[in-house]
């Protein structure tokens, strides 16, 4: 039984540790003073989106763990990866200010969330279920980041503002 709960804290304990890290490359001035579309987020809401959707992503990790099946640890390579594409985007994004390649990079997170979300359907479908509001959040964050990309002289500016 003590098991079962230590193994909940370690993902629990890898979740935080990814915030951590995604958290220390903070939206700065350079952040607020950009242009967006009307419809981004006010900075408040991220915080507690943040905190359901690792909290979801642990829980659904969890699930997997539990299941037992020696397949497992395949799903969960795949939600490592996605835990460490989620940090590289923060980084990217925010400290090196490079929202193309955050585009891009976001691009590969999905896919990468995409084939996680399978693998754990195989698993257990309530953990699968759990990861399905972040990718939601991905895909709206996949097309806020183009669309701030765009309003800032990105790639697609003189094709998509002209």
């Amino acid at each position: 039984m003590i098991a079962r709960y230590v193994s909940m804290a370690v993902f629990l304990a890898l979740v935080v540790l990814a915030a951590a890290i995604a958290g220390s490359f903070a939206a700065g001035e350079w952040y607020y003073s950009m242009n967006k579309p009307s419809w981004t987020p006010p900075p408040w809401f991220f915080a507690p989106l943040w905190a359901f959707l690792y909290l979801t992503m642990a829980l659904a990790a969890w699930q997997v763990w539990l299941s037992g099946y020696y397949s497992r640890l395949g799903a969960l390579t795949w939600w490592m990866i996605q835990l460490a594409l989620n940090v590289a985007w923060s980084w990217l994004y925010f400290d090196l200010h490079r929202l193309g390649w955050a585009w891009l990079e976001l691009s590969l997170l999905i896919a990468v969330v995409v084939l996680c979300i399978r693998a754990f359907y195989l698993l257990s479908k309530s953990a699968a279920y759990l990861m399905m509001p972040f990718l939601i959040w991905l895909i709206f964050s996949w097309v806020l980041n183009l669309a701030i990309w765009t309003m800032n002289g990105g790639l697609f500016s003189k094709v998509l503002l002209a």
